[in-house]
């Protein structure tokens, strides 16, 4: 399973199927607390994990955030995600985003616009750019084996 942490999620893993891949939100809404996306996230991993037994989680290590409620949200993202691979035994890894970006593009400054245009040229219809990244993680982890 790839992830692109964050509120809106980008997602992709390799299935009996082909590829599965998309984005989900986990914006709270304005009754929830704020654990409420966390607590969404952990639900996510675990129908994930129940309909397709995961292996391997890898995810986008970010180091530089926009702001300080992007940094909060990030950092509860990843000790969701590193609480729910500990409990499951699901070994993680984090990519370093430039490096997803030359992997897919050749240019580890690659704009949101061109790894989407990598997807698509590799055949996939991303819905967005989390989908997009999400996708160059998993090509990644298999070892440029997704299509």
């Amino acid at each position: 399973l790839a992830l692109d942490l964050g509120t809106k999620c980008g997602f992709a893993f390799r299935s009996d199927a082909g590829v599965v891949s998309g984005t989900q939100d986990f914006t709270p809404s304005r009754y929830d607390s704020s654990a409420m996306r966390f607590l969404r996230f952990e639900r996510f991993l675990r129908e994930l994990h129940d309909t397709d037994e995961l292996r391997l989680i890898v995810y986008e290590e970010v180091r530089r955030h926009k702001g300080v409620d992007a940094a909060h949200v990030y950092g509860g993202f990843t000790a969701t995600l590193g609480t729910w691979c500990e409990k499951h035994g699901v070994p993680m890894e984090a990519y370093p985003v430039g490096a997803i970006k030359k992997h897919w593009t050749g240019a580890g400054n690659a704009s949101k616009e061109a790894m989407i245009a990598a997807a698509v040229r590799r055949g996939f219809k991303p819905i967005d750019d989390n989908e997009a990244d999400a996708l160059a993680m998993l090509d990644m982890a298999l070892g440029g084996l997704v299509l």
